[in-house]
């Protein structure tokens, strides 16, 4: 099996060099550098059916310029997604709440609120 994208055009067989995404709610086609891997609702196209798009009467077509070269990733991006990970796991501070606790509420517990039992 080939590792190499094909275009999605009926009956076309030439290697997919950009990937087309429908925007609805806009009434937008993006069109952009293939993506990383294949989506189930974006469609690859060849050079030559992606320079010939044309889109619904009403709609944009919104072209995103992009690399025709192979995808490399330096090591600034591998070090930014690091830091990015780094920052999500570091604990967070929390400010100490002023005053006492809402009405039937006894205190909270990250996004969770601890609610008193009804006293019957």
């Amino acid at each position: 099996m080939s590792s190499v994208r094909r275009c999605s055009r009926t009956a076309c067989g030439r290697p997919a060099v950009a990937t087309l995404t429908y925007v609805y709610a806009d009434s937008t086609a993006v069109l952009g550098p293939l993506a990383t891997y294949a989506e189930p609702h974006c469609y690859d196209l060849c050079a030559e059916h992606a320079e010939r798009l044309t889109a619904p009467r009403g709609w944009d077509v919104v072209r995103l310029a992009g690399d025709t070269g192979p995808l490399r990733r330096s090591s600034d991006d591998l070090e930014a997604l690091a830091n990015a990970v780094r920052e999500a796991a570091r604990p967070q501070e929390r400010t100490p709440r002023q005053g006492p606790p809402p009405e039937g509420e006894s205190g909270r517990r990250g996004h969770l609120r601890v609610l008193r039992s009804p006293e019957s």
